[in-house]
């Protein structure tokens, strides 16, 4: 079993920004890619940024290119994802998720963390 728990959430106005992170204990090792993904409620939970875990490639989606990083410590098991510039259109649920492929689909990814609310205030 892995385990995903995020942190860093929190109320923002337009501009600011947030850090991310989420922690994974438990069977580690058998992670490929992490990413965080956002839904709004209602909408479908979407790709904002992958990483391959041990090499440390990431994908951006185009919608955060520029603004956000995802980034990982493999020391500390944790992956983050700092978010500049944030706008209204970035507030949603944010998850933490673990896989086995690098894949931008919601469904290639089996472990999910309990997501943290980001809200932007304009």
């Amino acid at each position: 079993q892995l385990y995903l728990v995020e942190s860093g959430g929190g109320t923002v106005q337009t501009g600011d920004s947030l850090r991310l992170s989420c922690v994974a204990s438990g069977r580690t090792s058998s992670v490929y890619a992490m990413g965080w993904f956002r839904q709004l409620p209602g909408r479908e939970r979407e790709c904002v940024a992958i990483i391959n875990w041990s090499s440390g490639s990431a994908y951006a989606a185009d919608s955060v290119k520029g603004r956000f990083t995802i980034s990982r410590d493999t020391t500390k098991n944790t992956v983050y994802l700092q978010m500049n510039s944030l706008k209204p259109e970035d507030a949603a649920v944010y998850y933490c998720a673990a896989g086995l492929r690098f894949d931008t689909s919601p469904r290639s990814f089996g472990d999910w963390g309990q997501g943290t609310q980001v809200t932007v205030s304009s």
